[in-house]
């Protein structure tokens, strides 16, 4: 088991140093364009799988660090570069997530190279969980699978909002109930393989930020998948339908369960999306001279620049310490992994929000980046769970009460 402490080792500062040079070469040069196109960035994501920026073999090598921290430092200096080709490239790490955390073996081995494709011709995947009536509430979830043993099986029928990657992806996984008598319970995540009749997306929505990566509604009518395809397999699904029908307790539904594994990830995106913002806006308060003397000089903007380092700060400690618990198996009794998501998610709105003042005019037009950053941020706020819903986890395990 590996110790906790707040040094980064030599290979974790090489791992940081590499990802920041594709940031900075490759992904800010780009991003004004593809925020402004609102179009998947298929050439980045290439390079990104040239050099192994893209691919399992980077999502595992940083998952078996024992420390828990490479992915979250690989991932704040990715989105640092910009967080909407930043979810472009890491978007199919959701889905992946899923099938490592649920799938069997087998499935592994089957899906997740579909899941990335090669560096030729990269793919995508999609995580399809949201629906217009079950967002934060996964209870509520209206998309139904029903076995066909005549058939060996499964039939997907319903539909999902705001997935990334819906509808351009190669594999899609879907979450459906296949008991809603158990609620969260009666849940299992299914593969969607390349091609199945019967999925269609929406168009592209049209988002406030993030604007490269795609996200749509995708619908499920009457789509017919093997057997094998849900993860797990069916037996292990029958053994878990019947205790929870007697009563046992288990482990929380398949939506949650990835949700739980990427909460730290997602934290560090919002992360590197304030340290953007706060890095422009200091560097543009040392050169801005109001009054014969640089803005930095008056104590209102160096006393704001001071509160947005610290923040930030604080918000990575916290995205630390819950991969670091995460990763070593450390039961997060007070909601440690939602407290990260929570801090980091609010810290980026404001970082950026503050980051837009201290420019004036200036942040408000886009000849300056931080416009995108402020737009972008807000997301965090929102989805894989909202503030509210992190402040609900947080509250039901400090205080040991169900909390409405």
């Amino acid at each position: 088991m590996s110790e906790f402490w707040l040094g980064l080792s030599e290979e974790q500062e090489e791992l940081r140093d590499w990802v920041h040079g594709f940031a900075e070469g490759t992904v800010r040069p780009a991003a004004a364009e593809w925020d402004e196109r609102e179009e998947t960035p298929w050439p980045v994501i290439q390079e990104a799988a040239k050099i192994g920026l893209y691919g399992f073999e980077f999502l595992a090598d940083t998952a078996n660090d024992p420390s828990g921290l490479s992915m979250c430092v690989a991932t704040e200096e990715l989105f640092w570069g910009d967080a909407g080709i930043g979810l472009a490239i890491q978007g199919t790490a959701l889905a992946v997530a899923a099938i490592y955390g649920s799938g069997t073996p087998d499935q592994l081995f089957e899906w997740i190279p579909q899941c990335f494709g090669t560096a030729d011709e990269p793919l995508v995947a999609a995580f399809c969980s949201t629906e217009p009536e079950a967002g934060s509430d996964v209870g509520a979830m209206r998309t139904r699978a029903r076995y066909d043993e005549a058939t060996d099986e499964w039939v997907l029928s319903g539909q999902k909002a705001y997935a990334t990657n819906g509808g351009i992806a190669n594999v899609h996984v879907v979450t459906a109930s296949v008991d809603p008598t158990l609620g969260t319970r009666g849940q299992a995540a299914f593969i969607v393989p390349p091609g199945t009749k019967g999925l269609e997306a929406s168009r592209k929505l049209r988002k406030l930020g993030l604007r490269a990566s795609h996200t749509a509604d995708v619908f499920l009518d009457e789509v017919r998948v093997p057997g094998r395809c849900v993860l797990g397999g069916k037996d292990a699904l029958d053994e878990r339908l019947a205790r929870a029908r007697a009563k046992e307790r288990s482990n929380s539904s398949a939506a949650m369960r990835t949700f739980e594994m990427t909460r730290p990830t997602v934290a560090a995106q919002a992360i590197g999306v304030a340290r953007a913002a706060y890095e422009y806006a200091l560097d543009y308060a040392k050169e801005r001279v109001q009054f014969g003397r640089p803005i930095i000089e008056n104590q209102a903007v160096a006393f704001t620049l001071a509160d947005m380092r610290m923040e930030i700060d604080a918000a990575r400690l916290l995205v630390w310490r819950a991969a670091w618990m995460g990763r070593n198996n450390k039961p997060f009794d007070a909601g440690q992994g939602s407290m990260s998501k929570l801090k980091a998610g609010e810290v980026a709105v404001d970082v950026t929000s503050r980051a837009v003042q201290l420019l004036g005019g200036a942040g408000f037009v886009r000849d300056h980046p931080v416009e995108r950053w402020y737009r972008d941020a807000k997301i965090y706020t929102i989805f894989e769970g909202t503030s509210e819903i992190q402040r609900l986890v947080v509250s039901r395990a400090i205080s040991g009460h169900y909390i409405r």
